[in-house]
This record gives C-alpha cells, sequence and structure tokens, in this order.
C-alpha cells in the first residue's frame, strides 16, 4: 500500500531504535521522510532512499526552541508539507531523587518534556496553515502512567508528554489536527545496550510476555495511529507493553 503517497513525516530521534523503525516502515508506505537528530547517520538515509522515497536530514536538538523550528521550516521548504509528526527522541534516567542533580532533572525535562511541546508547537503552527491539517504522535511510556524508583525526572517527563498530548487534542480536534501517544515498555534500543544480560533479564520479568519489546512492534503502533485506521483517535495514549501496565 501507498497510503502516505506524497505525504511528509518527521521524525525526531530517527537515527535509531524506534525512531528508524517508524522512518523506515512509513517510508515503505510511500511518505517522504526528514529526520532530525543529534548527528547525521548516512547508511539511515541510504536505507531510507533505497525504498524510493525521498530523505533528509537535519541536526537538531529538540532542547532548543530556535532548532526545533529551523527543523520543522526545513521540512516544510524540503518537502513543501508536515502531514505527520512523530516526537520521539528522548534520553534515559538514573538516580534517586534526593541523588540527583540539578543538572541531571534539567536535561531530562528539557529533552523528554520541553522538546515535546517545542515540537508540537512548531509543528501545529504550520498544520494549522495546511488544508488537511496534520497527525502527531508523541512518545511517552509505561512510566508515562506509573512511577519507578531511580527515574524521578523520567517519570514525570513521560506523565507530561500524556497531558500535553490530551490538551492539544482538545485544542485542536476541530483543526483536523489529531495528537495521540504511545506508551512503549521497556524496549531492546540503545538506550539499553549499557545494560548486562541480569539486569535485561530483570526487566524482561516485569512484562507478562517474559521478553523486551522490539522496535518495530513500537513502529506499527505509530503507522496505525498515523494512518486513517485511527481517523476517530485523538488525545489518546496507546500502550506498546507486553502487558507491563495489566499488572
Amino acid at each position: 500500500m501507498n497510503r502516505f503517497q506524497n505525504k511528509t513525516a518527521f521524525i525526531t530521534g530517527g537515527n535509531s531504535g524506534i525512531g528508524k523503525e517508524s522512518a523506515l516502515i512509513i517510508a515503505k508506505e510511500g511518505a517522504n521522510i526528514m529526520i532530525a537528530d543529534i548527528k547525521e547517520n548516512k547508511d539511515v538515509l541510504k536505507e531510507l532512499e533505497s525504498l524510493g522515497v525521498k530523505a533528509a536530514f537535519i541536526a537538531c536538538d529538540v532542547s532548543d526552541p530556535m532548532a526545533v523550528k529551523e527543523a520543522v521550516t526545513a521540512t516544510v521548504k524540503t518537502f513543501g508539507s508536515l502531514d505527520v509528526a512523530f516526537n520521539n527522541a528522548g534520553v534515559g534516567d538514573e538516580g534517586f531523587i534526593h541523588e540527583k542533580t540539578f543538572e541531571q532533572w534539567k536535561k531530562v525535562i528539557d529533552i523528554n518534556l520541553s522538546g515535546v511541546f517545542y515540537c508540537m508547537k512548531y509543528e501545529i503552527e504550520q498544520m494549522l496553515q495546511q488544508k488537511n491539517g496534520g497527525n502527531i504522535i508523541n512518545v511517552s511510556s509505561i512510566l508515562g502512567q506509573v512511577g519507578t524508583p531511580g527515574a524521578s525526572a523520567y517519570v514525570a517527563a513521560k506523565h507530561g508528554v500524556v497531558g500535553l498530548t490530551q490538551t492539544a487534542a482538545a485544542e485542536y480536534g476541530a483543526k483536523n489536527i489529531r495528537v495521540n501517544a504511545i506508551g512503549p515498555g521497556y524496549i531492546e534500543t540503545p538506550l539499553l545496550h549499557s545494560m548486562s544480560r541480569e539486569q535485561k533479564y530483570a526487566l524482561e520479568q516485569m512484562h507478562p510476555m517474559k521478553r523486551l519489546g522490539r522496535p518495530e512492534e513500537v513502529a506499527k503502533a505509530f503507522l496505525w495511529l498515523a494512518s486513517d485506521d485511527s481517523s476517530f483517535m485523538t488525545g489518546d495514549y496507546i500502550p506498546v507493553d507486553g502487558g507491563y501496565l495489566a499488572q
């Protein structure tokens, strides 16, 4: 199928993990792709272009609002529109609250929460100018619904992403702009690569399915939310978590 032919997807953190797989899955359905990430990965661009679509990269630190504005502007200048936005860039967190430095707290909040706000602000400004509106998917987490020790900034940010998603959906539902959030469980991405086998096993056991998720499993949820198959959904939070939140 080519459901996204002549449409443009803007994906933050698109060089690896969930972002990369989401870029590939929507490119296979015809979408042109703008990857916004800290550093360029030409192999990812070549892989996307091999699917017969146009792909471009722009360096973007989502914690910098002017960098985000420039990235959205460049997307429209390059491809002519912004139809799907996937606000996926994020960093991990560690340390109990009394141990956490202000710098650690600020970094996680700036990227994982404020970065999503900056992206939504400029994405929505563009989508309001388009006849067909647009579609925004934000990456929250299972930790956007519950807490966990040692990740206070991450938990606060991901809860905030759910609230931002719901608020934006209420504000722009009549403007043909849909906004939803995905809540991945623990997924086999570069964020977990520094963990030992024992640590990964412990994470696996937290899920009723007794394994980690795969980036492509989250990408499939992204594709569905980006498509008209989910046309009456906005302000929703969809967990992709191997049953984590069912417990």
